[in-house]
């Protein structure tokens, strides 16, 4: 059974896309620790983001540094953490979280509550920051 990314990945499911190559797809967290938390997966469905071939595991990490740019360009902060958990959704992904603080990282934390159209906002300032 395909996963919720997969379903995103074949526009079965809508998301706030910031980015996007034929290999892997960057979108926001609907579920963020903070305002650009951002996840990158690959296109191809594959579980573990360590069973990614050597040539797979590098593209998303330099596909990841271009989007993590384009996060500090658009989002103020100090810098674009990375935290790669991949407990909940059974697809290989990167969480890319805007940082002030070592806080902001914090999972554990209440997710934050935005509308459609900031979202909507956030989404497209960062995809106007990617190169």
């Amino acid at each position: 059974m395909a996963t919720i990314f997969s379903k995103i990945v074949n526009g079965e499911i809508p998301c706030y896309k910031v980015a996007e190559n034929d290999n892997y797809l960057a979108f926001l967290d609907i579920f963020p620790i903070a305002a650009g938390h951002v996840l990158v997966i690959p296109k191809v469905e594959t579980d573990y983001l360590f069973d990614l071939d050597d040539a797979e595991l590098s593209g998303i990490i330099l596909f990841s540094k271009q989007v993590a740019a384009a996060i500090k360009k658009a989002i103020p902060c100090k810098k674009v953490g990375v935290a790669v958990l991949g407990l909940e959704v059974a697809h290989a992904h990167i969480h890319l979280i805007p940082l002030n603080s070592e806080n902001d990282i914090n999972f554990l934390k209440p997710k934050l509550k935005f509308s459609s159209d900031e979202f909507a906002d956030i989404g497209a300032r960062i995809a106007k920051e990617f190169a």
